[in-house]
């Protein structure tokens, strides 16, 4: 598992959210439902350290750590996974992300997006789905998402984002356009110029980058633009 997204976009974000955040994402990758030690750095292990002694993770003891280094025929000196009520806390978050006072300032090949509400309740709903969903949000999308900024003069969200953040952005609302409304997508694509279309030869849906505005799209608006 690779977590250098996810460390680099926690900064002065609640740190508990993100061990869970990681722990979840680790055992998503995982076919025993433990993060091992192989897959978590030392920070990462001391994040989850702090979090198992509030109940929301579990470290293994000697006995599982027996037999999953039996499993992987390697010896197996850490291992950590999410408890029922980490699982609980990580699912609240998600549903209610909490905004901080100060947004960040974006770091080097990150750049602000800024998101009309209802391209924002697309994109909460498509990172409540991440574990789910056979193309999960980018990693660190979901604590951006949490971390967002709202500008009641603006009306918009605001976020830091890496280019492959926004391409996985455009996926979500790629999803939102089949199934309620396709005027976020469409506005997200004018203002950030990427866009989820049906590849011409294959007809998989494949991120595309735009000089001009996008094309109406076939799929039937069965919703009504927000925002």
């Amino acid at each position: 598992m690779d977590w250098t997204g996810v460390r680099s976009s926690m900064g002065n974000r609640d740190k508990r959210l993100a061990a869970l955040e990681m722990l979840d994402m680790g055992e998503g990758a995982a076919r025993h439902g433990w993060v091992l030690d192989d897959q978590a750095p030392s920070a990462v292990q001391r994040s989850v350290k702090r979090v198992a002694e509030e109940g929301l993770a579990e470290l293994a003891d000697r006995d599982t750590r027996a037999e999953l280094s039996a499993l992987h025929s390697r010896p197996v000196r850490w291992a950590a996974r999410l408890t029922p009520y980490g699982r609980d806390a990580l699912l609240y978050a998600r549903v209610l992300p909490l905004p901080v006072q100060d947004p960040d300032e974006p770091a080097p090949g990150e750049q602000y997006v800024h998101l009309r509400p209802a391209q924002m309740d697309a994109l909460r709903r498509f990172v409540a789905l991440s574990n789910e969903l056979a193309v999960p949000p980018a990693v660190g999308l979901a604590e951006r998402v949490r971390a967002a900024d709202f500008s009641r003069t603006d009306n918009r969200w605001q976020l830091c984002l890496t280019p492959q953040q926004i391409t996985s952005v455009a996926y979500g609302l790629y999803l939102y356009r089949l199934t309620a409304s396709e005027a976020e997508a469409n506005r997200f694509a004018r203002d950030y110029n990427v866009i989820y279309r049906p590849h011409p030869a294959t007809g998989v849906p494949t991120a595309v980058g735009l000089t001009q505005a996008p094309a109406p799209s076939r799929v039937a608006n069965q919703g009504t633009a927000q925002g």
